[in-house]
This record gives structure tokens, C-alpha cells and sequence, in this order.
């Protein structure tokens, strides 16, 4: 796995990006930003520490799939982390074997920093050597996708 970091600073405070980011207070912006990466995208779960955590969306053909997570760590408005166990392909949960073993266990963590009203978000993602350009592409686009939701 190849560790990327991303950083974008947002005009709010910690709290409002921490919200904002999660879908806190309202769902639909984390499925706003997230969109960058999948239109459909959603989650199932909680973000409480210890809990499990499903990021889903569809694909072209309609067809429900995703990763299957832990929240590793969430002391709120400072950190995140979540850890990748898995994918879902439909209604199956896949933890083990070829099709994760590449990238399972790898961690995404979220840092908040808040200095005068304005936040430094920093993202440290674990990734798949086989998915470094896209995510090296995507991450950018879905943090300035916050950023406008979290601002607005």
C-alpha cells in the first residue's frame, strides 16, 4: 500500500467540517461530497468508535457494492480514523482472500485543525497501488467539494 495525503483549509470551524464531512446533521453532505467518488454514495452505520461502518453505492448497472469498514478511532472534531476490512458485492461481505487482501486493514484518517474560525484538514488514506492515480485524482476534488458545502 502506498500512503497519500491530502490537506484542504475550510472557513469553519472544526466542528461544523467534522459534521459537515460525517452527515452528522444532515446525511446528505457526506453524500454531497462523496459523490466525487461514486453518485450513489452513502453509509450505513454509525461513526462511533469500535462500530462498523458501510460506505456504499451502486454502479453503473445498479448493482449495490462498497467497503466494508471499522471506526477505529473518532474523538470528535480532532479525529478520525477508519479502517478498511473489507467490500460488499451486492449483499455479500467479503473479508478475506484475493479480492482484499491487497489493501485490508489499511487506514483512512481524517485530522482537524482549527486556528482563528479556520480549519486545516489533513487526510492520510492507505492505498492500493493499483488505485493511487485515481484516488491521487479524486481525494482533491471531493475535499473542494466539502469545502463548498462546508462554507455555504
Amino acid at each position: 500500500m502506498k500512503k497519500l495525503e491530502f490537506k484542504v483549509q475550510i472557513n469553519a470551524s472544526s466542528k461544523k467540517v467534522y459534521e459537515t464531512m460525517l452527515g452528522l446533521v444532515h446525511k446528505t453532505t457526506y453524500e454531497n461530497w462523496t459523490a466525487e467518488f461514486n453518485p450513489t454514495s452513502t453509509y450505513e452505520g454509525s461513526w462511533n468508535k469500535g462500530d462498523k461502518i458501510c460506505f456504499v453505492g451502486t454502479d453503473e448497472n445498479g448493482k449495490r457494492g462498497g467497503m466494508v469498514s471499522e471506526i477505529a478511532e473518532n474523538i470528535p472534531f480532532t479525529v478520525v480514523s477508519i479502517r478498511h476490512n473489507g467490500i460488499l458485492d451486492g449483499e455479500t461481505e467479503i473479508t478475506s482472500g484475493v479480492q482484499v487482501e491487497s489493501w485490508s486493514g489499511g487506514l483512512e484518517n481524517y485530522f482537524f485543525e482549527e486556528i482563528d474560525g479556520v480549519t486545516s484538514l489533513k487526510v492520510k488514506v492507505d492505498a492500493d497501488e493499483n488505485y493511487v492515480d485515481y484516488i491521487s485524482e479524486t481525494w482533491p476534488k471531493a475535499l473542494q467539494k466539502l469545502k463548498e458545502i462546508t462554507e455555504n
